[in-house]
């Protein structure tokens, strides 16, 4: 499967509607697809999503994209979540309300003993902690470290919103803080951030939410709307303009250490180590996005 950091755009779909899990959720430019089975999943259609779940993963891997549940937290319907969906072998397992790392530890030894159970690869699946909770994001650290398995973490938006009394708003400031707090605990736990999906439908919205997200510093940005996978993927992705500005920084840095130089101007603009540092970054991020056909 692509590797968590090369996946910029993460789709929840309802997980017991299967036109848009088998139709409509492939045909959008998600580079990773969630089967939502907790709150898009009223509990009487659950079972219908768990019978859904072999079908619906094996249908997105072989529409080259990363397949994924979300299942409901282990001390409610989450134990016959994962048993039922596990004999699908998603790539990757999403636990919300996550507030400390033993409920990671837990998930983790529940999908061994099930990949054991279902002749699966041991270590073949893994963890996407959702961060939905104030006692969660102080953690956000210790729960991206209590698993091997963990490669990226959620922060949700309108159930931490609700925890801490926020009142939502388009422009997303009272999440501002949370937004910001939860990247830098991901970058010090070695994870990737996947940034909290913008909820309303307008794609001008979407794209503004995703640009500020970028500026902050996330690659990763998650969302209930299918159309708005192809927009976080073009925000996401260095752009050729951007390419070559990167290049002509890296160039002209490079010649000018070459001639003993500190640093040097591009564009108005000092270049120093940093900078360059960054230049180099971005060159490879959209390297290896070409090389793994990120559109």
């Amino acid at each position: 499967m692509r590797p968590a950091h090369l996946c910029r755009s993460w789709l929840f779909v309802d997980g017991a509607d299967e036109t848009a899990l088998l139709a409509t959720a492939p045909r959008s430019e998600a580079d990773v697809l969630v089967q939502e089975l907790e709150d898009f999943t009223p509990p009487d259609l659950r079972p219908k999503a768990r019978a859904l779940c072999p079908e619906v993963m094996k249908a997105w891997r072989a529409a080259g994209r990363v397949a994924g549940v979300r299942v409901n937290p282990l001390d409610g319907d989450g134990m016959d979540d994962l048993a039922a969906v596990m004999r699908g072998a998603p790539d990757i397992i999403g636990l919300p309300k996550v507030a400390e790392p033993a409920h990671i530890v837990r998930l983790e030894q529940e999908i061994t003993r099930f990949e054991r159970a279902y002749g699966l690869p041991e270590g073949s699946t893994a963890i996407w902690p959702n961060i939905e909770l104030a006692r969660g994001l102080v953690q956000t650290v210790a729960i991206g470290r209590a698993s091997r398995r963990t490669v990226a973490c959620l922060m949700a938006s309108e159930d931490l919103a609700t925890d801490i009394g926020a009142e939502r708003g388009r422009d997303g400031i009272e999440l501002a803080y949370c937004r910001q707090r939860f990247l830098i605990e991901c970058v010090a736990a070695g994870v990737v951030a996947v940034d909290c999906p913008y909820t309303w439908r307008d794609p001008e919205g979407a794209e503004q939410d995703a640009r500020w997200a970028r500026r902050l510093g996330y690659k990763a940005k998650s969302t209930v709307v299918a159309e708005h996978a192809a927009i976080l993927n073009r925000v996401l992705t260095p752009s050729a303009e951007e390419v070559e500005r990167a290049q002509e920084i890296v160039s002209a840095f490079e010649t000018a250490r070459g001639r003993g130089q500190s640093r040097v101007a591009v564009a108005g603009s000092m270049i120093e180590m940093p900078i360059y540092n960054n230049a180099r970054r971005l060159l490879a991020r959209a390297s290896e996005l070409a090389a793994a056909g990120a559109r």
